[in-house]
């Protein structure tokens, strides 16, 4: 693994989610997006099943931003591209990027917050820091 790390996932897009036109409806980036975020700390060794077994962690969106560039639409194959802009001690700053092709659909930045069985913020252990750390440019 380099410096820096990234993964990408394929989407196809299903009816299920696209609007009555046809073209992806918006709330569905953010699942896509979900997806792409779970398989980055997987391709790291981080399962959130096991995580959450293991540390009573896991994890919460607590800022999202999203910029629709193009729509998606029915049967687009898709690539839903991820990286760690900056880890602190209690969050991760994703950026993700919906790509058809060569063309960037949506670009998202997503802070998601570390937290306990209560939902409360709290830090991440030293182990997921330095993991998470090490896929940052």
């Amino acid at each position: 693994m380099s410096a820096s790390h990234e993964t990408t996932i394929p989407v196809r897009v299903y009816y299920e989610d696209t609007d009555a036109g046809g073209i992806v409806y918006h709330a569905n980036y953010l699942k896509f997006a979900e997806r792409g975020r779970t398989e980055f700390l997987r391709t790291l060794g981080v399962g959130q099943t096991a995580l959450r077994a293991e540390t009573g962690l896991g994890f919460a969106v607590a800022n999202l931003t999203i910029d629709y560039r193009r729509p998606a639409v029915l049967d687009d194959d898709l690539i839903i591209r991820t990286v760690v802009e900056k880890v602190r001690r209690a969050s991760i700053d994703f950026v993700q990027t919906v790509e058809r092709g060569a063309e960037t659909l949506t670009r998202l930045t997503v802070r998601v917050a570390c937290i306990d069985q209560d939902g409360r913020p709290t830090r991440m252990p030293g182990s997921l820091i330095d993991i998470a750390a090490k896929s940052t440019p």
